[in-house]
């Protein structure tokens, strides 16, 4: 049986750190960035956010966020709207 097409990778990062304020998006300190890693789809990088998120949620100031890299590297790619 042959194999199933391979499905469109849209890279996503998930990343975090402690922010100075919760009224910004400024680090306070780059240097200290959790680079969770890379995903190749919105899924799997929803499904480590989640779980990075709840292993810090009694830190306030600790945030994580997915970039969709695949929007970056080609914006014609956008394929869900809001995502």
């Amino acid at each position: 049986m042959p194999d199933s097409a391979p499905q469109q990778q849209l890279l996503h990062l998930v990343f975090g750190g402690e922010l100075t304020d919760l009224e910004h998006n400024t680090f306070k300190d780059l240097n200290q960035l959790d680079i969770v890693g890379l995903f190749p789809n919105y899924a799997a990088a929803y499904a480590a956010w989640k779980a990075k998120a709840q292993q810090t949620v009694d830190n306030a100031h600790m945030r994580y966020f997915v970039v969709h890299l695949h929007r970056l590297l080609d914006p014609s790619q956008d394929t869900k709207p809001g995502r």
